[in-house]
């Protein structure tokens, strides 16, 4: 009976070191969030993802830009088709306006009104390229002064740390539950092995 009690209690051993061990590991995965320094060991401790937060924030940046979305497709998806009708629809009705207030009165509202037909059958036929080409341009221009990416960076680096720690472990709440109880599991079996070498050997 002595044997079960020791082969118990090794397993036991081994299943709080190892699910301690795992709590302690995924700890210093936030934490600490400054260095501190171990003067007897002679080296600095500090959190993985506050040590290498810039360098974090830099690649979420970039692969967010690369693979997730950039700036040409954010401009094609504001000036998609049904915006495109807005547009021309806005355009047309500032001509309208700009005809009522400019135009000398003494030129005939009939007159007027094949003006405007006019022009509205030539922004209907030239629009769509016209918007195609400002599309381009508006691309162009925003590549030359925007980044995605940079913007993304420097939110993440300004944003409160304690927030981004809290987001990541809503996140992957349950994961590390589980990587906690799977060093509890592996640690349990070590211990039984151990235990069962010192009781046969």
């Amino acid at each position: 009976m002595d044997i079960y009690y020791r082969l118990i209690f090794m397993a036991l051993v081994g299943a709080v070191i190892g699910w301690s061990t795992n709590v302690t590991a995924i700890k210093m995965i936030f934490r600490p969030v400054q260095p501190v320094r171990i003067p007897v060991l002679g080296f600095t401790l500090q959190g993985l993802i506050p040590k290498r937060r810039g360098e974090i924030a830099k690649n979420i940046a970039e692969t967010v830009e690369k693979e997730l979305v950039s700036l040409e497709e954010i401009i094609e998806e504001l000036i998609n088709d049904d915006n495109k009708e807005q547009i021309y629809s806005l355009i047309k009705n500032k001509l309208k306006n700009v005809a009522d207030e400019r135009f000398p009165i003494f030129i005939p509202f009939a007159f007027k009104i094949m003006i405007l037909d006019h022009i509205n059958k030539i922004i209907d036929e030239e629009s769509d390229d016209a918007i195609n080409e400002l599309t381009e341009v508006l691309v162009h221009k925003a590549i030359e002064k925007v980044s995605i990416s940079g913007m993304i960076e420097e939110k993440i680096n300004m944003a409160d740390y304690e927030k981004i720690e809290e987001i990541i472990l809503k996140i992957a709440k349950k994961e590390l539950k589980h990587i906690e109880l799977l060093g509890g599991v592996i640690g349990l079996a070590i211990g039984l092995v151990q235990g069962l070498i010192l009781v046969f050997a």
